[in-house]
């Protein structure tokens, strides 16, 4: 179950944490997010180490443990990829992480993702496709289903390599960036 709920920013990370704690804990119930076939097997825990230049935050949390969500680490999730043009973030959808946390470990780095772009509203995502004719109207980004990235240590192809490696979502290969999704398995762009 994914909520596609947007809200817009006003606290800071550590309240935000603590309103996710406490109403959104029984929406995020592990019985309602089934874990996705794409970590079988990846063993007991699920880790991101994310940085976001444009806020100069980061975060580096384990959101899974043994079969189960961390609510408060998932809010932790969302609030780094929120949009950071309005200040909104959205329920990010737990496959998309998933395939970010996979990628990232075939890519055997400790070295934060750098992320280029997270959730878009709707208005980020109508301003992008004006000034840039590779924006899709209905993206994946506007329902919090996709994140761009790059890494100081590995090429956009080596990230499009691994992530294509999994077999699922969509992976887009572009010169400085690269593309997931948890979208239809598909790729496209540079090798």
């Amino acid at each position: 179950m994914t909520f596609h709920t947007e809200q817009n920013v006003t606290w800071s990370r550590r309240s935000l944490l603590g309103l996710i704690g406490g109403g959104m804990a029984a929406a995020l119930a592990p019985a309602a997010l089934a874990a996705p076939s794409v970590l079988t097997g990846a063993g007991d825990i699920r880790r991101v180490k994310l940085s976001n230049p444009r806020t100069g935050e980061a975060v580096n949390t384990v959101y899974w443990v043994e079969g189960e969500y961390i609510p408060e680490a998932k809010a932790e999730i969302d609030f780094i990829l929120r949009d950071w043009r309005e200040n909104l973030l959205i329920d990010y959808d737990l496959r998309a992480v998933d395939i970010l946390a996979a990628t990232y470990r075939l890519l055997e780095t400790n070295e934060p993702i750098s992320v280029v772009s997270g959730y878009r509203s709707p208005v980020t995502n109508a301003l992008l496709r004006r000034n840039s004719r590779g924006v899709a109207r209905d993206s994946y980004h506007t329902k919090g289903m996709a994140i761009d990235l790059q890494m100081k240590s590995r090429s956009p192809s080596q990230i499009r390599r691994a992530a294509k490696r999994l077999g699922a979502g969509g992976v887009g290969g572009y010169r400085s960036f690269t593309h997931i999704d948890s979208g239809p398995i598909r790729s496209w762009g540079r090798a």
